[in-house]
């Protein structure tokens, strides 16, 4: 793909095309799906800034970085795949799949293994680091609302990209913990007596 203009002016009335050409409201259930995951890309590029700015080992930082490259690609597939409707899918178009599920799983199993086990709800928070990687899992939470939504109206919407973000949500979580001991910020708990 080429971009040799950012701007096109096709915007101005409140509408866009999708992949393929259709006209939509810039308010369409769809756009709003994929704005959303959109908006979590960017999240995350915040993230791996904070991430290497705050680095105290480079190993620590090095473990996420390639973590959040993939995710980040992934999420511009995802993106892709919320802006093509199934009639206009070609061969070959990458979506995410099962293969991308068990990534994410096994990554959230790694990172997991060096974490003491949660008897309470944690406050968002665990450093810079650590808190934006709970803004991304708020992020995330709320794309995955959006595709539901989506999914009501178009059942022809694969639900892989549903489980897709389901499983990055968890993931955001554990990273986020993850993130905050490697780099010695300190977790608070919930306080239910407050």
């Amino acid at each position: 793909m080429r971009i040799s203009k950012v701007y096109t002016r096709t915007g101005d009335q409140g509408t866009t095309r999708l992949v393929g050409g259709r006209e939509v409201s810039k308010d369409h259930t769809r756009l709003e799906a994929y704005g959303t995951v959109d908006e979590l890309n960017a999240v995350l590029g915040i993230v791996r800034t904070e991430n290497r700015i705050a680095a105290t080992s480079e190993g620590s930082s090095d473990r996420l970085e390639t973590m959040l490259h993939r995710i980040q690609n992934d999420l511009f597939n995802v993106g892709s795949d919320l802006a093509t409707l199934p009639a206009d899918r070609w061969e070959g178009m990458v979506v995410v799949g099962a293969e991308d599920i068990t990534r994410l799983e096994e990554w959230i199993d790694e990172l997991n293994e060096d974490l003491g086990p949660l008897k309470e709800f944690i406050l968002p928070g665990g450093g810079r680091v650590g808190a934006f990687f709970h803004q991304a899992r708020t992020v995330c939470r709320r794309a995955e609302r959006r595709v539901v939504t989506l999914l009501a109206e178009d059942p022809e919407l694969d639900f892989g990209t549903m489980r897709y973000l389901n499983r990055l949500s968890d993931w955001l979580f554990v990273a986020g913990r993850w993130a905050a001991k490697a780099h010695g910020e300190p977790e608070h708990l919930w306080d239910r007596s407050l």
